[in-house]
């Protein structure tokens, strides 16, 4: 994370280059970033007798990581690539993708807490068992909010990959780079899909993740015919 512009930066990158003394390849952080958040995820699977979540708590951790490797993928090839400054300004430096990530989380918090107790399946006990313990819904809710968060980044790359494409006219070049960036965000929106065999129990849950992959696909297609 050594080049980190922090005008133009992700939010995540900004954090993580001001850590004192954190510089570290990408590959080393991402490793990491894994590495503690499964090796959590199996402490407290031995702990609490929680095996049974073991695979969606995987699976969220894998998605968690992929967004990070997508932020920073999206960073570096887009701060490389000749494009107008109001358009990397817009990604970069108004942190929407946070208000997004935000909004994502307070609404799943609200389902999981309020609305599907109301229904009678807990998706929250299922997982975490009744009562749930305190350390697991702490780790549960911290990678909720990092799978939710790179669900912003998601969404707020494909909205501005829609208006790039309908207010600049980008030379060749720029145009190879963010066609790369693009496929690489829709990718991600399909890995999402690792989730909806966790949340069944919940069909809310599952129409809003296939809904927002869609919805994602939808728009980055859209840039892609008009680009």
């Amino acid at each position: 994370m050594r080049d980190v512009d922090y005008g133009r930066a992700w939010t995540y990158e900004s954090i993580v280059g001001a850590i004192p003394g954190v510089d570290v390849p990408d590959r080393v952080a991402l490793a990491v970033q894994f590495a503690l958040f499964e090796g959590a995820v199996l402490a407290l699977a031995g702990v609490s007798d929680l095996w049974t979540a073991m695979p969606a708590a995987t699976a969220a951790v894998i998605v968690a990581t992929a967004g990070s490797a997508l932020m920073l993928d999206l960073g570096r090839r887009l701060r490389r690539a000749d494009l107008p400054d109001a358009y990397t300004h817009v990604v970069f430096g108004s942190s929407v993708e946070t208000v997004l990530g935000v909004v994502a989380y307070v609404t799943l918090l609200t389902y999981l807490f309020v609305v599907d107790p109301r229904d009678g399946t807990a998706l929250v006990t299922t997982l975490l068992g009744h009562p749930p313990s305190a350390p697991a819904t702490f780790l549960a809710l911290l990678v909720c909010w990092d799978v939710c968060y790179r669900i912003g980044v998601g969404w707020w790359a494909a909205v501005t990959a829609l208006w790039r494409t309908l207010a600049f006219d980008l030379d060749q070049h720029a145009r190879r780079a963010v066609a790369a960036a693009d496929r690489r965000t829709a990718a991600f929106g399909l890995l999402q899909l690792l989730l909806v065999p966790f949340v069944t129990p919940a069909p809310l849950l599952v129409v809003a993740v296939v809904g927002h992959v869609v919805a994602v696909l939808a728009v980055l297609g859209v840039a892609s015919m008009v680009r």
